[in-house]
């Protein structure tokens, strides 16, 4: 199944967060994407619904494997656009900021392209 932009970025965003903190809530969320509550929380239920998080009875969300498996995904292309970026002279800011808004609309096969340039720079 493939998300919106936003699915994936909730996606990655958990991803993060649990590297970090190890338990993640929707508060961590709302904070680190700075989304209200109510967006985080109805985000939430979609992704829980399209069988991408699990969360138990005290709020934790943790990635099923599906989910795991996307926010890597997400996660490496837009750590490789930032390389590719940084590598060609663009400052940390901008290639932080220009990797997130490309890694969710490259395809695959110039992804694969550039991650392959990459290796062998």
């Amino acid at each position: 199944m493939e998300l919106h932009e936003s699915g994936e970025m909730y996606l990655e965003t958990i991803l993060i967060l649990k590297n970090e903190k190890g338990i993640v809530r929707s508060i961590d969320i709302a904070n680190k994407m700075n989304f209200s509550k109510p967006s985080v929380s109805r985000a939430m239920k979609l992704l829980k619904e399209d069988g991408f998080i699990d969360m138990d009875e005290k709020g934790s969300i943790t990635l099923t494997k599906s989910g795991n498996d996307y926010a890597t995904k997400i996660y490496n292309r837009h750590n490789a656009l930032k390389k590719l970026l940084l590598n060609l002279g663009i400052s940390e800011d901008t290639a932080e900021e220009d990797a997130c808004r490309i890694e969710h609309v490259i395809s695959q096969e110039t992804f694969d392209a550039i991650e392959n340039y990459i290796k062998n720079i």
